[in-house]
């Protein structure tokens, strides 16, 4: 049986991005992949309400799924998503960052956390593998948390990121189309994808440029200050995307760079076992406040002052 790689872009329609992930998907399906694209522009999806009914089932042991599950094309297309092997995402950048669409969609996949229904063993594990295409019209500067967001909500399913790709300084519809190296570059992502499903699990490994991001764990770009975390564990340096915590070293030739400490990857949100840790910390914070009436009731005295407050508005 071949494997079943689907395409999820949430750019314009014969652009930039759905053009650099047709390539990619393009190049599955001659190594004989069952190929799917959607386009989010053409499916109706909702806001994340923030009821947050998904969580405390979760951290209950009750699968509850998403209270909007029949109210848009979410559900539809999660039944289809999560029974891929591989997806390709791709994504336009606005304000550093991926489309508000892109964002809305993933968003809402924590109704489908596997680390956590697993957990709770509402499903069974679920090996898969995916890659992310940013897009944008400027350099990094101007995309400099693109794959950094992306990546984020893909770890939601569990989806091992093996390869991703910024096309950069490309703003008009379908320019990208003018660098043969930037379509060539997303058919490797497409390339890369199939040998990362025809690698036994244990052994997949990252196939993009080795050198990519700051991260050695997850080749994100991005670092931060480490703060306490639930139970108190902390680092020096974090990695924002992954969580690995570490510090930075110079090296023999005078530059830096990020190591993992010993046990940086105790929370490790690329992996079940990191992110179930997490549903641990959501259990008792809001089941604390939820199974205890005290905080319930001193809550609901002072939130009418709240209430009562009214500005004018637009």
């Amino acid at each position: 049986m071949g494997f079943k790689v689907m395409g999820v872009t949430a750019g314009r329609k014969d652009s930039n991005c759905e053009i650099l992930l047709k390539e990619a998907l393009v190049a599955c399906q001659e190594q004989g992949a069952e190929v799917t694209m959607i386009n989010l522009k053409d499916y109706e999806i909702i806001d994340c309400n923030g009821c947050t009914s998904c969580t405390i089932g979760m951290s209950m042991g009750k699968h509850t799924g998403c209270s909007l599950d029949d109210k848009d094309d979410k559900k539809k297309i999660m039944e289809v998503m999560l029974d891929q092997d591989a997806v390709i995402f791709s994504a336009p950048t606005y304000d550093l960052m991926p489309s508000s669409l892109f964002l809305k969609f993933m968003h809402r996949n924590l109704a489908y956390e596997s680390a956590f229904l697993t957990k709770i063993g509402a499903i069974a594990p679920r090996d898969r593998v995916g890659a992310l295409i940013a897009v944008g019209g400027s350099t990094r500067s101007w995309q400099s948390m693109a794959l950094e967001c992306m990546q984020a909500t893909t770890f939601t399913n569990s989806f091992k990121i093996v390869d991703m790709f910024m096309a950069t300084q490309v703003p008009a519809p379908a320019q990208v189309l003018l660098y043969d190296e930037k379509i060539a570059r997303a058919r490797e992502i497409g390339q890369n994808i199939m040998k990362a499903l025809n690698t036994p699990v244990a052994e997949r490994k990252w196939l993009g440029d080795p050198e990519a991001g700051w991260c050695p764990n997850c080749h994100s770009n991005a670092l931060c200050l480490g703060e306490p975390q639930w139970k108190g564990l902390q680092y020096p340096i974090e990695c924002v995307v992954c969580g690995a915590g570490g510090d930075l070293v110079k090296t023999d030739d005078g530059k830096w760079k990020f190591v993992i400490a010993e046990n940086g990857l105790e929370r490790d949100r690329t992996t079940e076992e990191g992110r179930g840790i997490h549903c641990d910390e959501i259990a008792e914070t809001q089941g604390g406040f939820f199974m205890d009436p005290k905080k319930r009731e001193e809550v609901a005295q002072k939130l009418p002052k709240y209430k009562a407050i009214t500005f004018p508005g637009v």
